[in-house]
């Protein structure tokens, strides 16, 4: 638990970061906070990604010396895995991770097993973010404006913009916390919700063609191709929050972004309302997630992959 993650940061002198790819805002957030907690006790840190980061987090203070070559792995005491569920949701370098003395896991998924001795884990937590906070409130850290900056935006994003069922107390009062100690609120939102390209509002269009509504089922999806991609110049990451879209309808429940990726198959992003619980479908298809926020990837055509989504909706 936090004593154990306590112990180890203060035994270390050097650490590796990083969390899965698709990096969002509570991975990138709650990362570059803590690499600025350890920088500012005298630690060695890198935060290593496999992505790159998406335009509308790079204002993220520290943003700027996130790394995508892992280097050597034995300069290496101890590695925390952000934010992730199981190990290879960091990428390609799993086995390099593997071969660290030391994993240490933060996460709040409610399908984390588990898979490091030294971990914490709190599906209850609105983000990682909070567990980066809650983390730092137990140490006694002095947070700074940037480490601010990074934990508000972390938990700002995985509620939804405070929107969602995980918008509890603890997650407010974390907020309040940070605003107090130098996160602008206005800054902070306009960066990541108002500063779209020009591309992303052109795929947007595109995939708003696809919108599918049935009102029966409660199912609402859009799905995003490669075709759209190239045609409108956009990139992967401008698809972030297209599958609140369907949710956002009257008498809609469930919310399916079906994204077409390199490989003969597509990236399932599921939301649900209230107490639908999404993170089951996933996990049938080998994904994971929350209750109400989950994913998985799925190989076929899109036709097919339709009817197998709304054959595990049927029996949920």
């Amino acid at each position: 638990m936090i004593k154990d993650i306590i112990k180890a940061i203060n035994e270390g002198q050097s650490f590796l970061i990083t969390s899965h790819v698709r990096l969002d805002g509570d991975a990138l957030g709650s990362e570059l906070a803590l690499y600025l907690m350890l920088r500012d006790l005298g630690k060695k840190a890198v935060v290593y990604n496999q992505d790159s980061t998406p335009e509308h987090y790079r204002f993220l203070p520290a943003s700027q010396n996130i790394v995508h070559e892992l280097g050597a792995i034995k300069q290496y005491e101890a590695a925390f895995i952000l934010d992730c569920s199981e190990l290879t949701r960091i990428g390609d370098q799993t086995e390099k991770f593997g071969k660290i003395k030391k994993l240490i896991n933060i996460d709040h998924h409610v399908s984390n097993g588990g898979f490091c001795e030294i971990k914490l884990i709190d599906a209850q937590a609105s983000s990682t973010g909070e567990l980066i906070f809650r983390l730092m409130k137990e140490m006694g850290i002095t947070m700074t404006k940037d480490i601010c900056t990074n934990l508000y935006a972390a938990i700002l994003t995985d509620t939804g913009g405070f929107r969602y069922s995980n918008t509890h107390e603890d997650a407010l009062r974390a907020a309040g916390t940070l605003v107090e100690n130098g996160a602008d609120p206005q800054w902070i939102s306009e960066n990541i919700y108002e500063s779209d390209p020009p591309a992303k509002l052109k795929l947007l269009a595109k995939t708003l063609e696809t919108l599918s509504l049935d009102l029966t089922m409660k199912v609402g999806s859009l799905v995003v191709t490669r075709e759209m991609l190239q045609e409108t110049g956009a990139s992967l990451d401008y698809t972030d929050g297209f599958v609140d879209i369907p949710r956002a309808v009257q008498g809609i429940a469930i919310s399916v972004l079906y994204t077409q990726m390199a490989s003969n198959g597509f990236k399932l992003s599921l939301r649900s309302k209230g107490k639908v619980n999404v993170e089951k479908i996933a996990k049938k298809f080998g994904g994971g997630g929350h209750v109400n926020a989950a994913a998985c990837r799925i190989e076929g055509d899109i036709e097919s992959i339709k009817f197998k989504i709304m054959q595990a909706i049927k029996e949920l």
